[in-house]
Formats: C-alpha cells, structure tokens, sequence
C-alpha cells in the first residue's frame, strides 16, 4: 500500500523498510533534534524519530528528516515516492512523469469530514489555551532568529471571495507563545493571496498544517500555477479525495489526519522581523526582512502529536528531494503542451534545484524538421523564460536520452564533454526569484535577472556522433553475452 493518509502511517512504512532510526534517549528541540536530522540527512541515514523529547508532555514526538533522501539501498528518492502515491522503488523519471500525469486529469475536490472523524480535533485549545509554549518548536541553527514552528507543513489561505484556497510551504519562526511571523514574499502564491487581504486593510485567516498525508508538504512545494487547488491536484494525484475538516475559528479546511493545527490570522502589514534562518541554498546568511504577524486563535492536534522538522541546508534535504521533482514536472508539462519532443526533466539534487536537465528523445528531428539544436534549445529556452516554474531554474541543459539525467556519474560526464565553455548558449531576461545567491546582489533586490540555456545536445547518428566508450557499445555482443553468462555462473 502506497496511499498513506498520515504520518504515522507514512513512518510505519519507512520503518518496514528499515528507513526510521528511533531516538529513545531524551533530546531537546533546542538545536539538539535538528542537529541529529542534519547529521542524519547528510548522512543519508534513516529518518530520526524522537522518542522522547524534553520540556513536553510525555508522548509528544518530533520526526527529522521525512521526505529526505533514503537511506534504502539504491532507491535514495523512497521517501519522496512515498509521499507522491508511489511505490518507493519509484525512479526519478517515474515520479516526475507521475506528477504531469496528474496535471490532466480531473481535479478531484477534498471530502469534508464531521468533526468527530477527524483525528486533528483530538484536542481542541482556545483561548490562552492555544500556546506554543506546550509543544516542541525547534530552533533548527545555531544564527536563527528564533524557534522555527514550520519547516515541514503548509499554510493554508483563500483570497477574499474565496475563488483560490492555496496550500503553501514558507519558513514560520515563532515569536512568543501567541504569536509568529514568516516569510510571505510578493513572488509566491501565499504573498499573492495576501496582498488581496492587504488592499482591503483586514487580517488574513490562515491554518498552519503540522503532519499528516505525506502528500500534503510535498505537493505544497511544487510550483503549481496561480489559481489551482493543490487540495484538488493530490486528489488527482492519489486517486481519492483527500479529508479534510473545518477550522475552528474560521471558515478554512484542514486536512483531518494532520497531527497539529494551529488557527489564526495574519496582518495586513509588515510590522515584524522575521529570519535569519538557513536556508535550501545551503548558506546561512544572515538576511532578516519585516513580514506580516501571525496571531493564534486556536490549535487542534491529535493525541501524542509528531511534530515534523527539517534541518534546511547544504543539499540533499527535504527542501530538494520533493521539490526538485515537482519543479522538474511542471517544466516538462510547459513543454509537452508546447507540442516539444522532450523525454524527461530533472533538477539535480546536488546543485540545490539551481540547475535543471531536459533530455530529448534521438529522433526529436523527424518531429521538428527544418530544426537545428541551436533553433530546438531556443525554443525550449523561449517556453521556460514564460513558465513560473522555469524561471526558478538560472541555468538549463538540454541533453539527449542517453544520459539519465538523476545519475550524477551520467551528468557529470555529459556536462563535462558536451556543454562548450562559451558557445552554444542562449540567456533569457526576466524575472527571478530573490534568494539564489548565483546572482549579484542588484538583482536579488530587483528581482530580475537572466536565465541560460545550454545547448548541449549532439549530431546525428551517422553525422559526427560517436558511440560511447561503455561496456554495452565497444564490445562485440557475443563476448558481452560471455561475460554476463560468466558472472552468473
């Protein structure tokens, strides 16, 4: 079974697989359980899971690391499978053409559940009752301006007349036990359905999500188009609808098998201080910016409730492992609807999502006659400059189907012997998103910049192009077929 309706589910799945490594000694969510997840993630160890977490009640636990990479021999994206609906023996090309997959079918709405069938209204606190103070925010690096109370959920939100509920991930820090601030930028769907709420001068009323379907942060972090429903896009991703429960204190849905909930709303001006915190581009800078306030009127949570953590940083964590697929999807979506021959795309992990990989099929020629590689990569180039998704990648390469762009040993090599060193490029002006530090600071601020295109792609066969020198191309087949024979023996 590879549907899993909550965290608790999703970890007795990694833990069959031998993907949950249970803390038992007492640790403190004061840097100490985000300490053990980074070292974990870069580890590529099991997924920590604090058994017994200090300054809580007894029963309350933290989960590190929940869509990193896996420590499951040969299948690192098991965890990020896991979570989109698949099985976790998933390769990097099944999940991305899983998730496009999803994009065309029909949306399939969340299911209101009672109240009384929602594991997330176990416990209901109002009032002064509604703290953070008895639950294990982590303060995740040492420079951090604060707690963190979200680094792995998803804020939920809807425009004024209701028309767009977006479920978003953005980086919370706490600032007393009432109150929160979080990065809620003019570029991303959570700042776009705020600055509705800003023109009419009202608070915004929000649902922070901690745990549950799998499926939720996962699809929170890829860059679906303005206006959609990821609700709807993982119900078309599962195959079912997902349950979901009305709030307490405003009219918003939360998904029913979420571990915590916290209700509230957010103000319609800049008036806190939010950061630093280190962040998926693998530095710590020390970067703060006013964001608006969040105030809590409520949280609901299940009983002994896991509180989810990412340690963010140096790649490969969580900030990569899910959002690199959803990323690369959404490219590869923008391309075929543009009626390109393109095999697959891939944002490799290593590169912190900055890069991303397009490979083609050999006979894109027959499909586009008339077409050099240099007309095939502008017109790749030209798509991507338009797509929200393809702005977040500063520098493309398009490579032929040969390569398996998810293989490092593959890429590197073609990176290394196809891409010229100043040819065979094209750059796209436009906007960027403020935080890749490959930009020059006038640009980060200005939020324009260029993206470039490597055309990378080789001649025809029998035109130029050579075969590789690999096991499978420079040996006769017969002698090949001895030696896998032998190797059986």
């Amino acid at each position: 079974m590879y549907d899993h309706a909550d965290l608790r589910s999703y970890l007795a799945a990694l833990e069959a697989l031998g993907d949950v490594q249970h803390i038992t000694r007492e640790v403190s969510p004061h840097l100490e359980a985000a300490a053990i997840t980074r070292r974990s993630t870069e580890l590529t160890r099991p997924a920590p899971l604090f058994d017994n977490v200090a300054g809580v009640a007894p029963g309350f636990r933290m989960a590190g690391a929940p869509c990193a990479l896996s420590s499951i021999p040969g299948h690192p994206l098991a965890r990020v499978a896991l979570s989109f609906g698949l099985p976790h023996t998933a390769t990097a090309a099944e999940i991305v053409d899983h998730l496009v997959q999803a994009r065309s079918r029909e949306p399939l709405p969340p299911r209101r559940v009672n109240a009384g069938d929602a594991p997330c209204k176990q416990n209901i606190l109002l009032g002064d009752d509604a703290s953070l103070a008895r639950f294990p925010i982590p303060k995740v690096h040492q420079d951090d301006g604060g707690p963190y109370v979200n680094t792995w959920g998803v804020i939920i939100a809807r425009t004024p007349d209701g028309r767009w509920t977006n479920w978003a991930i953005s980086r919370i820090m706490q600032v007393d036990d009432r109150h929160m601030t979080g990065l809620v930028l003019p570029g991303q769907h959570l700042g776009q359905v705020w600055r509705e709420w800003e023109a009419l001068g009202q608070p915004m009323p929000f649902a922070l999500v901690q745990g549950g379907d799998p499926g939720v942060p996962a699809v929170g972090a890829i860059p679906l188009p303005a206006g959609a429903d990821e609700g709807s896009y993982l119900g078309a991703l599962r195959g079912r609808p997902v349950d979901v429960v009305r709030c307490e204190t405003n009219d918003l849905e939360v998904p029913a098998g979420a571990e915590v909930v916290i209700e509230g709303h957010l103000s319609a001006t800049r008036d806190a201080i939010e950061g630093p915190f280190a962040e998926f581009h693998g530095w710590a800078f020390d970067e703060t910016s006013p964001q608006p306030l969040f105030t809590i009127d409520a949280i609901t949570h299940r009983d002994n409730p896991i509180w989810p953590v990412v340690a963010a940083g140096r790649p490969v964590d969580d900030s990569h492992a899910p959002s690199g697929p959803g990323v690369a999807a959404e490219v590869l979506a923008a391309l075929r609807d543009a009626g390109l021959p393109v095999t697959t795309a891939w944002l490799p992990l290593a590169a912190a999502c900055h890069w991303l990989v397009i490979t083609v099929p050999a006979n894109w020629r027959e499909q586009l006659p008339g077409v050099d590689t240099a007309g095939f990569t502008h017109r790749i180039g030209e798509v991507m400059s338009t797509s929200r998704a393809g702005r977040l990648c500063p520098v493309t390469y398009v490579l032929d189907d040969d390569i398996d762009p998810s293989n490092e040993t593959d890429l590197l090599w073609a990176l290394g012997t196809r891409v010229h060193p100043v040819k065979r490029q094209e750059s796209f002006e436009g906007p960027i998103m403020p935080w890749y530090p490959c930009y020059l600071e006038e640009e980060l601020h200005s939020g324009r910049g260029a993206t470039v295109v490597h055309d990378a792609l080789l001649p025809p066969l029998g035109a130029g192009r050579v075969p590789p020198a690999a096991f499978d191309s420079v040996y006769p087949a017969d002698l090949r077929a001895r030696v896998l024979a032998a190797e059986k023996a």
